[in-house]
C-alpha cells in the first residue's frame, strides 16, 4: 500500500483529498500545522472529527513562533462587530511555501515520498503561494531536489468541483471548517466562507 502524507486542516478541500486517497487504497498520514491561527483549536478538533476511517491519527506540528507579532487577521482575530476586515488583511506571508517545505521534511523523515494537499487554484485569496502558477513552479523546483513529490489533485479545480467530489465520497461536509475571520463558527462573509457557500449552492447542497 502506498504511504502518503496529507497536509490537513479540517477544511473541505483537504478532507476531500483524504477520502479520495482512502478510496484509492492509499495509506494516509494527516499532518496539521499550528501556525498561530486564531482558529487553531477549532481546526484541530474538526480535523480529528472528519478524517475517514483507516487513516493514521493526525499529527500536530507547531510553527507558530515564526508568525509571532503578525497583524494578519488569520492570526489576530478581529472583532467582527467593530473591525473592518479586507481580503489583504488575511494574508500570512509565505505560509503555504512554509507548509510545503515542512511537509517535505516530515515526509522524508517518515520515509514517505508523496505529499498531498487540498490546495485549489484560489480565485479569491491574495496568497501568491496558493495559485496553480506557484504550484507548477514548485513542481519544477522539487523535481530537482530530494525524493519527495507534491500532489495537489484539485489545483485546477473550483471549490464547486471539490464539493461535488465530497458529496460522492461521503465527506461530512457540514463538519469541515475553513473560516478565516472567526475562530469558533463560520462568519459567512470572509472569502473562504463566501466561496464555500457559493460552491454548496452550485452543487445543490444548500
Amino acid at each position: 500500500m502506498t504511504r502518503t502524507l496529507l497536509l490537513a486542516s479540517g477544511g473541505l478541500d483537504s478532507t476531500t483529498v483524504a477520502y479520495r486517497l482512502v478510496s484509492e487504497g492509499k495509506s494516509v498520514v494527516p499532518v496539521f500545522f499550528d501556525y498561530g491561527q486564531h482558529c487553531v483549536e477549532t481546526e484541530w478538533n474538526r480535523l480529528n472529527e472528519v478524517m475517514p476511517q483507516g487513516v493514521m491519527p493526525p499529527e500536530r506540528n507547531k510553527i507558530s513562533d515564526l508568525f509571532r507579532g503578525s497583524t494578519s487577521r488569520l492570526i489576530d482575530e478581529p472583532n467582527l462587530w467593530s473591525d473592518e476586515v479586507q481580503d489583504d488583511d488575511l494574508y500570512v506571508p509565505y505560509r503555504t511555501m512554509l507548509f510545503f517545505s515542512a511537509a517535505a521534511a516530515r515526509a522524508q523523515t517518515l520515509g514517505i515520498r508523496e505529499v498531498y494537499t487540498g490546495f485549489i487554484n484560489s480565485n479569491h485569496a491574495k496568497e501568491i503561494d496558493c495559485t496553480a502558477e506557484f504550484l507548477n513552479k514548485l513542481d519544477g523546483l522539487t523535481e530537482a531536489v530530494g525524493p519527495v513529490r507534491f500532489c495537489s489533485p484539485y489545483r485546477f479545480a473550483s471549490k464547486a468541483d471539490v464539493a461535488r467530489d465530497a458529496k460522492k465520497l461521503g465527506v461530512p461536509i457540514g463538519r469541515t471548517f475553513s473560516c478565516q475571520a472567526s475562530s469558533k463558527l463560520p462568519c459567512g462573509a470572509c472569502p473562504n466562507c463566501v466561496e464555500r457557500l457559493a460552491a454548496l449552492r452550485q452543487t445543490g447542497l444548500l
